[in-house]
């Protein structure tokens, strides 16, 4: 029986194994909302390609447009693991993606985006086991990327990050059949496959392929959640079949790494190394570094989610749930930051956060790899942040259309608002224009006195009727007006903005005008 499991799992090409997957089943993992949603933003970022400076801006952009997603990643670039202790903290995510690399910044906020969705509270304890796993993977994929020849390598990160997405989605809505497959391995007569095929009438892998596939995710990803035949694994002939590979390797050597203190010396370890060695060109040395690298990142990865690791003989109890994951937003932007602000919203310690992203954007100039976008983005990112703003553009020249108009915008509603902040090239005496003819940064604390408002255009005040104070900073190099950058908020700010902090916008303004000069 075994033995024809094995063959049936094994034989079936991946398009009939999708096709295997009852449609009940299909609807239970993820046919709700939540899992609609969780499969229509992996999708988004799984889209965002490296190949241009554009891919870089959006996945900036997408991250900075999640809170919590961006607390997380700029806590993994500030551990140890990436941060050398004498340099200065990362505070933006565009120095972020810089220091980390454009793919292990789009991969950790795809993980993030599986913990977010499927940290369920009834089943926390196996789903904690499946994320843990699928995280581990992950990091494996991206350790054999690095050394590998074939183009575009870094995918296999993702590949083998989804390689566990059909336990992890049995685990939240399925837990009794999960619960099944798991007694059926641990009676050790079945595979993970054998066993899941008996209890699902599908293998997990045929199910990962068919979950990916509902998500429109791209065909060499799903592919690559194929299971390979038994036995020694032959050096790939291609690219795909080479992911597909790593990503097998990546779940084995994760459920290796999360059951034992020692996984180097086991039997299982030279079980793996038997299997895969000759096709990933792993010896023994090579795969003791690949272990220590992948436990180091767990570490750093876990910590910037605030996540312990699970002990390796803990109890699998349903009671405990995954340590402060559902929190991270709270903690980021709850209370402790609201004692600290000014009731306006603007943080108390704006200085500081300024400053630390002066610097950021210093180092992201200096090293050579800031493109114009990145500048903009970490700027607009920190006049954001620092100084509490509920809305912030920047807003550039468009002679084709006869207007300035935003470019990329973050905070409340700002897809709209992006969309409707335009306004005539042609001069006129409005608030707008005036900065940008005079160069003059302006600090309005209170938008509603009289005399601010005879300056405001009717397209500002109908865009957004409850702006109560703003900065307009002009974008203007020798006498040509390029635009500018606008942050708003809908509180007065009585507090208004020290000459310290002024000095710092005024920096921060001059690196953007540095990197748009000629």
């Amino acid at each position: 029986m075994a033995a024809m499991l094995d063959a049936l799992t094994n034989s079936v090409p991946p398009e009939t194994a999708t096709r295997r997957v009852r449609a009940a089943l299909m609807h239970k993992v993820c046919g709700d909302e939540e899992m609609f949603a969780l499969g229509a933003s992996i999708a988004r970022v799984v889209e965002m390609a490296s190949s241009d400076d554009q891919g870089t801006h959006d996945l900036a952009y997408y991250v900075v447009s999640d809170p919590a997603l961006t607390q997380r990643i700029l806590r993994l670039s500030n551990t140890i693991q990436y941060r050398p202790v004498a340099s200065t903290p990362v505070t933006t995510i565009s120095r972020a993606i810089s220091l980390l690399g454009f793919d292990n910044v789009k991969t950790t906020a795809l993980a993030m985006l599986l913990v977010d969705a499927l940290a369920s509270s009834e089943h926390a304890a196996s789903v904690r086991v499946e994320l843990e796993a699928s995280l581990c993977a992950s990091l494996v994929g991206r350790e054999m990327a690095r050394h590998s020849f074939f183009q575009g390598a870094e995918e296999a990160a993702i590949c083998a990050l989804f390689k566990n997405v059909a336990p992890l989605l049995v685990a939240s809505h399925e837990h009794d059949r999960y619960r099944e497959i798991s007694a059926l391995v641990a009676g050790g007569k079945h595979t993970v496959g054998q066993a899941s095929q008996m209890i699902l009438g599908c293998s997990y892998d045929a199910l990962s392929q068919a979950v990916l596939g509902e998500w429109k995710i791209p065909d060499l990803i799903v592919r690559a959640q194929a299971a390979l035949p038994p036995g020694g694994v032959r050096v790939a002939a291609n690219r795909g079949e080479w992911m597909r590979q790593v990503a097998s390797f990546g779940l084995d050597v994760a459920r290796l790494l999360g059951r034992t203190h020692e996984p180097a010396n086991s039997l299982e370890a030279q079980a793996l190394l038997a299997r895969y060695g000759e096709a990933l060109d792993l010896d023994r040395e090579r795969m003791l570094d690949l272990m220590s690298s992948v436990q180091e990142g767990m570490r750093g990865l876990l910590e910037s989610m605030n996540m312990q690791p699970t002990p390796k003989s803990e109890p699998k109890d349903e009671g405990s749930g995954l340590p402060n994951v559902l929190l991270l937003a709270t903690l980021d932007a709850g209370e402790e930051e609201q004692e600290g602000s000014h009731p306006s919203g603007k943080p108390k310690n704006a200085r500081d956060l300024l400053l630390a992203g002066v610097q950021d954007v210093t180092l992201l100039r200096a090293s050579g790899q800031g493109k114009v976008n990145d500048v903009v983005l970490a700027v607009l990112e920190t006049l954001y942040s620092a100084l509490g703003f509920r809305f912030a553009t920047v807003c550039l020249k468009d002679a084709k259309s006869g207007q300035y108009r935003a470019r990329v915008a973050l905070g409340e509603d700002s897809a709209r608002l992006q969309a409707g902040f335009a306004f005539p090239l042609a001069p006129h005496r409005d608030l707008f224009h005036l900065a940008m003819e005079n160069d003059a940064d302006l600090m309005i604390s209170d938008a509603g006195s009289p005399k601010i408002r005879d300056l405001l255009p009717e397209w500002h005040r109908k865009l957004l009727p409850d702006a109560r104070s703003f900065i307009v900073l002009p974008l203007v190099v020798g006498k040509v007006q390029l635009g500018l950058f606008y942050a708003d908020r809908s509180a007065t700010a009585e507090e208004g903005v020290p000459p310290d902090e002024t000095a710092l916008i005024k920096a921060l303004k001059g690196q953007v005008l540095a990197a748009l000069a000629p």
